[in-house]
């Protein structure tokens, strides 16, 4: 029988990123070290796009107008802002599954499709680039961070964003446009459902549970 276990869930409402970040890396040490259990931000981020090794290398920059920030995690350019839900799991991953990046990288993904779909929204994964893509468009990005099999970084889910903001971000190898929120999609749900449903199906997707 697999393991299940303990998380510690986080709110922590709008953040800026950099303050998320030095908080990632701190709580990543601690799990590391196993001071803390595994531990699940939820969050929110003032509008940034933060630029990834692959958008660097590539020497692709966020467009005019908007903050951008330099980050470690995998991927190219990921919009942040009002609207979306930023999940950072700082989770060992070492249980039974949980191999390589690719099958963490795809654990998150089925958990984000397996939330979408409770809420009447089918979702699926697109050989385009990893993320949950619906009806034809990207609605959540996954990038990760790893140290010694803790991750940090993590996932973001576009429930409700400005008209116009992420959609005028052209991710790595993708057209502008591609990227959209659920709320431009007709699905009209809120953040606080989302969430609701997130932490719900936790267990089944990645063998993890809120800690009460």
């Amino acid at each position: 029988m697999t393991e299940l276990r303990e998380v510690e869930i986080i709110h922590l409402d709008e953040i800026p990123y950099q303050q998320a970040l030095d908080l990632m890396k701190q709580l990543q040490q601690q799990r590391i070290n196993d001071l803390i259990p595994d531990t699940l931000l939820l969050l929110h981020h003032p509008e940034i796009v933060t630029v990834g090794p692959r958008a660097t290398n590539d020497g692709i920059k966020a467009p005019p107008g908007y903050p951008s920030h330099t980050v470690d995690r995998g991927g190219g350019l990921t919009w942040h802002g009002p609207g979306q839900l930023v999940g950072y799991p700082i989770f060992k991953w070492d249980l039974e599954g949980e191999t390589s990046v690719a099958a963490i990288i795809s654990l998150l993904e089925q958990w984000i499709i397996n939330t979408l779909d409770e809420l009447a929204i089918e979702s699926s994964r697109d050989d385009r680039m990893q993320g949950v893509w619906v009806d034809d468009k990207k609605i959540c990005s996954i990038g990760l961070s790893f140290l010694r099999w803790v991750s940090r970084h993590g996932f973001s889910i576009n429930i409700d964003t400005p008209s116009g903001r992420v959609e005028g971000l052209a991710g790595c190898g993708l057209e502008s446009k591609t990227t959209t929120s659920l709320a431009r999609l007709d699905h009209q749900i809120t953040i606080e459902q989302f969430t609701q449903s997130l932490l719900k199906n936790m267990q089944n997707a990645v063998n993890r549970i809120a800690r009460d």
